[in-house]
Protein backbone atom coordinates (compact mmCIF):
# COMPACT_ATOMS: atom_id res chain seq x y z
CA UNK A 1 0.00 0.00 0.00
CA UNK A 2 2.60 2.56 1.07
CA UNK A 3 5.44 1.04 -0.89
CA UNK A 4 5.30 3.86 -3.46
CA UNK A 5 5.59 6.34 -0.62
CA UNK A 6 8.38 4.64 1.31
CA UNK A 7 10.85 7.00 -0.39
CA UNK A 8 8.94 9.94 1.09
CA UNK A 9 9.11 8.31 4.50
CA UNK A 10 12.85 7.76 4.00
CA UNK A 11 13.24 11.44 3.18
CA UNK A 12 11.34 12.38 6.33
CA UNK A 13 13.59 10.09 8.38
CA UNK A 14 16.66 11.73 6.83
CA UNK A 15 15.25 15.11 7.90
CA UNK A 16 15.04 13.77 11.46
CA UNK A 17 11.30 13.05 11.63
CA UNK A 18 9.92 9.89 13.14
CA UNK A 19 7.36 7.87 11.23
CA UNK A 20 5.22 6.87 14.16
CA UNK A 21 2.78 3.97 13.94
CA UNK A 22 -0.09 6.48 14.19
CA UNK A 23 1.20 8.54 11.26
CA UNK A 24 1.69 5.42 9.16
CA UNK A 25 -1.75 3.99 10.05
CA UNK A 26 -3.41 7.33 9.36
CA UNK A 27 -1.79 7.62 5.95
CA UNK A 28 -2.66 4.01 5.10
CA UNK A 29 -6.26 4.80 6.03
CA UNK A 30 -6.31 7.78 3.65
CA UNK A 31 -4.98 5.60 0.81
CA UNK A 32 -7.87 3.19 1.39
CA UNK A 33 -10.57 5.89 1.29
CA UNK A 34 -12.72 6.14 -1.83
CA UNK A 35 -11.67 8.98 -4.09
CA UNK A 36 -13.53 12.17 -3.31
CA UNK A 37 -14.16 11.42 0.37
CA UNK A 38 -13.41 14.35 2.67
CA UNK A 39 -13.45 13.77 6.41
CA UNK A 40 -13.33 16.05 9.41
CA UNK A 41 -10.97 15.06 12.23
CA UNK A 42 -13.95 13.87 14.27
CA UNK A 43 -15.34 11.76 11.41
CA UNK A 44 -11.88 10.39 10.79
CA UNK A 45 -11.45 9.51 14.47
CA UNK A 46 -14.79 7.66 14.46
CA UNK A 47 -13.86 5.67 11.34
CA UNK A 48 -10.43 4.80 12.76
CA UNK A 49 -12.06 3.64 16.00
CA UNK A 50 -14.48 1.47 14.01
CA UNK A 51 -11.45 -0.17 12.34
CA UNK A 52 -9.96 -0.70 15.81
CA UNK A 53 -7.10 1.70 15.13
CA UNK A 54 -6.28 3.27 18.48
CA UNK A 55 -5.36 6.94 18.29
CA UNK A 56 -6.37 9.74 20.64
CA UNK A 57 -8.06 12.80 19.18
CA UNK A 58 -5.10 14.95 20.29
CA UNK A 59 -2.62 12.64 18.54
CA UNK A 60 -4.85 12.59 15.48
CA UNK A 61 -4.83 16.40 15.28
CA UNK A 62 -1.03 16.50 15.67
CA UNK A 63 -0.58 13.76 13.05
CA UNK A 64 -2.93 15.51 10.60
CA UNK A 65 -1.06 18.79 11.06
CA UNK A 66 2.27 17.04 10.42
CA UNK A 67 1.02 15.14 7.33
CA UNK A 68 -0.52 18.33 5.91
CA UNK A 69 2.71 20.26 6.48
CA UNK A 70 4.71 17.53 4.74
CA UNK A 71 2.30 17.38 1.78
CA UNK A 72 0.82 13.90 2.29
CA UNK A 73 -2.65 15.15 3.17
CA UNK A 74 -4.57 18.22 2.03
CA UNK A 75 -6.52 20.37 4.47
CA UNK A 76 -9.78 21.81 3.15
CA UNK A 77 -11.81 24.60 4.69
CA UNK A 78 -15.44 24.25 3.70
CA UNK A 79 -16.59 27.02 6.05
CA UNK A 80 -18.24 24.71 8.58
CA UNK A 81 -16.16 25.68 11.64
CA UNK A 82 -13.90 22.66 11.11
CA UNK A 83 -11.46 21.44 8.51
CA UNK A 84 -11.80 18.44 6.24
CA UNK A 85 -8.95 16.29 5.00
CA UNK A 86 -8.21 14.28 1.88
CA UNK A 87 -5.21 12.59 0.37
CA UNK A 88 -2.98 15.08 -1.37
CA UNK A 89 -2.69 14.32 -5.05
CA UNK A 90 -1.22 17.11 -7.20
CA UNK A 91 -1.86 15.09 -10.38
CA UNK A 92 -5.56 14.80 -9.53
CA UNK A 93 -6.19 18.44 -8.65
CA UNK A 94 -9.88 19.15 -8.30
CA UNK A 95 -12.21 21.82 -6.97
CA UNK A 96 -15.44 21.88 -5.00
CA UNK A 97 -19.03 23.05 -5.27
CA UNK A 98 -20.47 23.33 -1.74
CA UNK A 99 -24.15 23.54 -0.84
CA UNK A 100 -24.74 26.03 1.98
CA UNK A 101 -28.00 24.30 2.91
CA UNK A 102 -27.34 20.54 3.06
CA UNK A 103 -23.54 20.47 2.97
CA UNK A 104 -23.35 18.50 -0.29
CA UNK A 105 -19.84 18.59 -1.76
CA UNK A 106 -19.38 18.05 -5.48
CA UNK A 107 -15.92 17.73 -6.96
CA UNK A 108 -15.11 19.06 -10.41
CA UNK A 109 -12.00 19.47 -12.54
CA UNK A 110 -11.01 22.39 -14.70
CA UNK A 111 -7.49 22.52 -16.16
CA UNK A 112 -7.82 26.24 -16.90
CA UNK A 113 -8.04 27.17 -13.21
CA UNK A 114 -4.51 25.96 -12.53
CA UNK A 115 -3.23 28.03 -15.44
CA UNK A 116 -4.89 31.11 -13.97
CA UNK A 117 -3.40 30.35 -10.54
CA UNK A 118 0.10 30.05 -12.03
CA UNK A 119 -0.34 33.29 -13.98
CA UNK A 120 -1.54 35.20 -10.91
CA UNK A 121 1.23 33.76 -8.72
CA UNK A 122 3.89 34.69 -11.27
CA UNK A 123 2.54 38.24 -11.52
CA UNK A 124 2.66 38.57 -7.73
CA UNK A 125 6.45 38.55 -7.19
CA UNK A 126 6.85 35.01 -8.53
CA UNK A 127 4.83 33.59 -5.67
CA UNK A 128 5.49 29.85 -5.34
CA UNK A 129 2.29 27.77 -5.30
CA UNK A 130 2.21 24.98 -2.72
CA UNK A 131 -1.53 24.33 -2.97
CA UNK A 132 -4.56 26.11 -4.27
CA UNK A 133 -8.24 25.56 -3.66
CA UNK A 134 -11.15 26.83 -5.66
CA UNK A 135 -14.53 26.56 -3.97
CA UNK A 136 -17.94 27.72 -5.09
CA UNK A 137 -20.59 28.09 -2.40
CA UNK A 138 -24.25 27.99 -3.32
CA UNK A 139 -27.41 25.91 -3.12
CA UNK A 140 -27.70 22.53 -4.84
CA UNK A 141 -30.65 21.74 -7.10
CA UNK A 142 -32.30 19.47 -4.49
CA UNK A 143 -32.28 22.23 -1.87
CA UNK A 144 -33.51 24.74 -4.46
CA UNK A 145 -36.52 22.49 -5.12
CA UNK A 146 -37.32 22.24 -1.42
CA UNK A 147 -37.30 25.99 -0.79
Amino acid sequence: MLTNNSAKFDKLREEGYRITPQRKQLLEFFYELPEGEHLSAEELHNKLTEKEIKISLATLYRSLKFLVKKGFIRELDFGEDHKHYELSSPKKQHHHLLCNTCGLTIEFKDKNLYGYAVKIAKEQNNFEIKDYQFKIFGICKNCQKES
